[in-house]
């Protein structure tokens, strides 16, 4: 075979000025099997470990190998999952139960159903003052739960439905305001709003990711765009180009990557942070339907669920947009690595 290092030296240049260098894909599949739809994943970088909130259970994988550990079971349509500091307890919005779950992360087991808003939905462990937030996304209001009695402390009212929310680790919290394109800051120790920042060229803003180092949030919307704000002011930083139909964000402090798992065009788009303009440096192409994701910082690993899907219904005057149903026992993980 006849050598061409310079053709090489062109493409390997061509590759870096693209993007297509950072070389994500995805490295493997593992199937789950089981029925219904799903929502947001997590992953416990410590204990290797992710939960997957799938239907009525949630799903509880090895996330170095695949295997899959157990489920915590007898809920009724579960959305995201929270984790406690102390590595031993848990924390899920079931959204159909209108409820508070809380587990134990060695046994799976459930020790209490703690009653919220209306169809909780994003959920998160604030830290400095040790209580679980849940977003309900029908009553438009949070259910604040001290973790050490598990009793719903403080209802927060919201001016619109409430998304992903995540926790700055110093007392703030942030979430996405679906329906009035923006962002909420609140105070933990007061449970009460502090500031809203609209999101300009942002419609829908739905998953969350969060930059602790430089005071960063990327909020993925419909359109095609992510929004970076700087969350000390609520100065909007830029808007970059991702897929259709995200649902999920991530962040990569090691790399300085941000991510959109994008359900709609079966992409997941990668971010440079660094650079100016937040270029999108690289567009994987995952699967139909894998709309939320998750990342392992600690590997870099990133991981996405979906499943197949039948073919879609024909529009009726009962139903104009149907949905395809989902293939039983096709419900799978995808795994994006370098």
């Amino acid at each position: 075979m006849r050598s061409f290092p310079g053709a090489v030296a062109l493409t390997l240049l061509s590759l870096a000025v693209s993007g297509t260098a950072q070389n994500y894909h995805v490295s493997d599949h593992w199937k789950l099997g089981g029925q219904g739809g799903w929502d947001y994943l997590l992953s416990d970088d410590a204990a290797h470990r992710l939960y997957i909130t799938h239907n009525s259970r949630v799903e509880v994988v090895d996330s170095k190998t695949g295997k899959h550990l157990g489920a915590v079971t007898g809920l009724k349509s579960t959305h995201g999952v929270a984790l406690n500091p102390d590595g031993k307890t848990g924390y899920i919005s079931d959204g159909a139960g209108n409820a508070i779950v809380v587990f134990d992360r060695a046994s799976l087991s459930i020790k209490a159903t703690v009653p919220a808003g209306t169809n909780p939905d994003g959920i998160t462990f604030e830290p400095t003052t040790k209580t679980v937030w849940a977003f309900n996304g029908r009553s438009k209001n949070i259910s604040v739960m001290d973790s050490s009695s598990n009793g719903i402390i403080a209802t927060v009212a919201l001016p619109g439905k409430p998304e992903f929310p995540q926790a700055d680790g110093h007392g703030a919290v942030f979430v996405n305001i679906e329906d009035k394109n923006s962002i909420v800051k609140l105070d933990a120790a007061t449970q009460k709003i502090v500031a809203t920042w609209p999101l300009q060229g942002c419609d829908s803003p739905s998953g969350m990711a969060i930059d602790h180092a430089h005071h960063r949030l990327f909020s993925v919307c419909d359109g095609g765009k992510m929004a970076i704000v700087d969350y000390t002011s609520g100065k909007m930083l830029g808007l970059a180009s991702i897929g259709d139909s995200p649902d999920a964000a991530g962040f990569d402090p090691k790399n300085g990557l941000a991510f959109s798992s994008n359900g709609g065009s079966a992409t997941l788009s990668v971010i440079d942070t660094a650079k100016p303009g937040f270029p999108t440096v690289q567009t994987v192409t995952t699967a139909k339907g894998a709309r939320t994701m998750t990342l392992d910082a600690s590997t870099g690993r990133i991981y996405l669920v979906t499943a197949q899907f039948a073919p879609t219904p024909a529009a009726t005057a009962a139903v104009p947009h149907p949905r395809p149903s989902i293939v039983p026992d096709s419900f799978e993980v995808l795994v994006v690595e370098k």
